[in-house]
């Protein structure tokens, strides 16, 4: 029942096959009874990388931080609906960040789902929110050519997540054989009329932005965004939740918009025009009583020079060249590492000691929500780095994504900057960073409470909280003990509490490789 004479391949082999063939070769996994055929295919198919993770928010996150660092999908094995309905919110998040991702979800065998068993469920519904192309297979002998479609559709600009259904009787009746790669899409080029309208708005005198996000935050983007502010004294910005963005000495410095609906306000008061690369005018995060939602002052020229799924990279070379800009860029962030830090162990003295001791090269997971300031400030003039950013704002991404992009990116040091309460979401994701002997050193600012919860209060108009209510932000009574649960999954973990004692495990962590967590107590 499981193979064919013609192929010797079930329909589950010749799905991987096909991935393989179409690059993708790394397989973040929770798998269930309906894809057992999958599983033990991944025998058969040695290319095939798989990656085990313990709960399926963690698997969707970290094939996230892979996407972001590969630049190419990883796929995914979730069982059934409730299964991506755990890697839900991990979805979201990719799917604001434009990450490459193919989803394979179980499914019942199609002749067994007239019996509405107690796993049942309306998977396309789940999966239609957070993906840009949703299919059920049909046929154990089209799931190669299905698959071939999911990593064509995952990887059209500016990317996106790509859900195939895989009914049990399709994995494990005849396949057809692995399907052959459909040529790799492209981002459609800008028209010379957008380039045109752009130079203008350099040329006009007036205090112009330009607002841009993925791939023209890193290498060939950054040079040309230098260049044209060496030309035209353009401002440069990034949206505050990047996906992944190239930064420290001698890059480009992208200045990101405030969080904050006022301070977004305050910025933009005085600018004339608005260049848009790639993205959409900055808002208020939320709406709130006393602040706009929509930040820009009236009159404001805003112009799209491309959109999310056009050549924004070439577009602004373009530009560059227009302008008749230098190919020396401006605005290089210069080699400046902060001074040794005294006082007491916060934001600030972490960031500047990340930023003395990080190697060239390290890759940033960001989800230290309040305290994330001091270490984006204290690391612009360190080695050069790669930030990445939670940019859907459903917390529990830190984790999987550090494990993601280590696995995408072997050899390099991922920090893990990370809140405690959001660590809690998906703190399996150690689990895998210790199975797989993961470079990855996570740091839990263990304030011991859901801080941004307590700033956001008051903003929304919340007034005279009590102690029921205060109590719902509050992670103590009992304190989570990090060093002994990193422990139990495997991961070398300490505590500090002052300065000198995070600075000497931060130092330790830098210069061994494998897993590490440090709590600091701030």
């Amino acid at each position: 029942m499981t193979e064919t004479a013609e192929t010797g391949a079930n329909g589950a082999e010749s799905l991987i096959r096909t991935l393989v063939a179409a690059g993708v070769d790394t397989c973040f996994a929770n798998p269930g009874t309906s894809e057992m055929h999958f599983v033990v295919a991944l025998d058969r198919v040695p290319e095939m990388r798989p990656v085990l993770g313990l709960f399926e928010g963690a698997v969707t996150g970290m094939a996230d931080g892979y996407g972001r660092m590969a630049g190419k999908p990883a796929v995914t094995l979730l069982h059934l609906g409730s299964g991506l309905g755990n890697g839900i919110a991990n979805l979201h998040n990719a799917k604001r960040a434009n990450t490459p991702m193919v989803n394979i979800v179980g499914d019942h065998a199609s002749y067994h789902l007239q019996w509405d068993t107690p796993l049942v469920s309306d998977i396309v519904g789940l999966a239609r929110p957070v993906s840009a192309w949703v299919h059920r297979t049909e046929s154990s002998r089209t799931v190669g050519a299905d698959a071939a479609r999911a990593v064509f559709a995952a990887q059209q600009a500016p990317g996106g997540i790509a859900t195939l259904i895989l009914p049990a009787d399709t994995a494990w009746g005849p396949g057809a054989g692995a399907a052959p790669a459909l040529p790799k899409p492209q981002p459609a080029a800008v028209s010379d009329a957008a380039v045109d309208e752009a130079v203008r708005l350099l040329r006009s005198g007036s205090r112009t932005v330009i607002l841009t996000r993925g791939a023209t935050l890193l290498e060939r983007g950054l040079t040309a965004l230098g260049r044209i502010a060496a030309a035209s004294g353009a401002w440069l910005m990034c949206h505050q939740l990047s996906p992944r963005m190239q930064r420290g000495a001698g890059r480009t410095v992208v200045e990101r918009v405030p969080y904050r609906a006022e301070d977004i306000v305050g910025i933009f008061k005085e600018v004339a025009n608005l260049i848009l690369v790639g993205t959409h005018p900055p808002v208020a995060p939320f709406a709130y009583p006393d602040y706009p939602s929509w930040c820009l002052p009236e009159g404001i020229a805003i112009h799209y020079l491309a959109q999310d799924h056009e050549d924004g990279v070439s577009a602004l070379e373009a530009v560059a060249e227009a302008l008749g800009a230098p190919r020396a860029p401006a605005l290089l962030a210069a080699s400046e590492l902060p001074g040794r830090p005294a006082g007491e162990l916060d934001q600030f003295s972490i960031g500047a000691i990340i930023a003395r001791h990080m190697p060239e090269g390290t890759i940033v997971s960001d989800e230290a929500a309040t305290n994330g300031l001091g270490p984006m400030q204290a690391t612009r003039g360190a080695p050069p780095h790669e930030w990445l950013s939670n940019t859907g704002g459903a917390i529990g991404q830190g984790i999987p994504v550090a494990t993601g992009a280590a696995v995408a990116s072997p050899g390099r040091k991922v920090i893990n900057l990370q809140a405690d309460g959001s660590a809690m979401y998906t703190l399996q994701a150690l689990w895998t960073q210790a199975r797989e002997k993961l470079d990855c050193v996570t740091i839990i600012f263990s304030n011991r409470s859901y801080a941004i919860l307590t700033v956001e209060l008051g903003r929304v108009g919340a007034r005279n909280p009590g102690p029921r209510a205060l109590s719902m932000f509050d992670l103590g009574n009992p304190d989570i003990d990090w060093v002994g649960m990193a422990r139990s999954l495997g991961v070398e973990a300490s505590q500090a509490a002052t300065v000198a004692e995070f600075e000497a495990q931060f130092i330790d962590a830098m210069a061994r490789p494998g897993p590490r967590l440090i709590e600091a107590v701030i």
